[in-house]
């Protein structure tokens, strides 16, 4: 069984903290800067964007669509989930260890 590294995870999360506003990220020369400073609203209709993208690309892999093109949405989709993440205070280590948490529950088991 592979052990899931979340060493990039973590790098990128650190860039993306520089970039927040208090900690002097300048969004005239950062596109994770621009977005932080607009606030919620601007990396929440990102999201929401990509995970479009992202639906999208799936379909378009019964069609014969590289793997390729679904797994950079998904790239996408999880960076500017990380951005959201990093605006509100929180790591993407902390999200690997909820998914850890759940590792072996059955998802109807833990909704009921």
């Amino acid at each position: 069984m592979n052990t899931f590294n979340t060493d990039v995870l973590a790098r990128i999360a650190d860039v993306l903290e520089t970039r927040l506003p208090k900690n002097g990220g300048d969004p005239s020369t950062s596109y994770v800067a621009k977005l932080l400073h607009k606030g919620p609203d601007a990396f929440l209709k990102k999201i929401g964007e990509e995970a479009t993208e992202t639906v999208m690309a799936a379909k378009d892999m019964q069609y014969g669509m590289p793997d390729s093109k679904l797994l950079y949405e998904v790239a996408d989709l999880w960076f500017h989930t990380m951005i959201a993440l990093t605006h509100y205070g929180l790591r993407p280590e902390q999200v690997v260890a909820e998914l850890a948490r759940r590792e072996g529950v059955s998802g109807i088991e833990e909704k009921s």
